[in-house]
């Protein structure tokens, strides 16, 4: 019966509570748990010509197995993770700032849309790309007064129409 399916039933039957219960209590999530569980079972049957019974008892065998792969998934786990925290140390902090307030940069950019070509480029320029008065003066190849006057005035009509938009709230 060595290497037959059937053995492999009889084996499952006797010992994946043993397996699983390995996996739950250390991985403590009983989807983790269960793959471990199916991982077990699957290198136990493709390394079943590696088993002997003259080294080791089945049972000590599949804690084996067992003990390796639950190894695995906590590694696994582990590269999750700091792979996830590379990318959120990488994430652009105005970005993370940006998504905490939505709904006002929406209803700022609607208003901004309503400006005239040249201050909405300016204020574009000024306050989404993060662009000082002379960066975006030489930008748009507009004197340095100018640019900060189309700022100064977009602003003073902004907070006036966004004043009048929380007054009808």
């Amino acid at each position: 019966m060595a290497g037959s399916e059937r053995a492999l039933a009889e084996m499952y039957e006797r010992w994946a509570r043993l397996v699983y219960g390995m996996a739950l209590r250390s991985l403590g999530d009983v989807t983790e748990a269960e793959d471990v569980t199916q991982k077990v079972y699957v290198s136990a049957w493709l390394g079943r010509h590696t088993f002997d019974p003259t080294r080791a008892r089945l049972a000590a065998w599949l804690v084996g197995i067992a003990k390796n792969t639950i190894a695995d998934a906590h590694a696994r786990s582990a590269r999750d993770r700091r792979k996830r925290e590379a990318i959120i140390a990488t994430l652009d902090d105005d970005v993370i700032d940006w998504s905490e307030d939505v709904a006002d940069r929406l209803v700022i950019a609607d208003e901004l849309a309503l400006l005239a070509e040249a201050p909405r480029k300016v204020m574009h320029l000024a306050f989404y790309d993060n662009l000082t008065h002379a960066q975006v003066a030489a930008r748009l190849d507009m004197p340095l007064g100018t640019v900060k006057s189309h700022i100064r005035r977009s602003l003073d009509r902004l907070r006036t129409r966004l004043e009048v938009n929380d007054d009808e709230q």
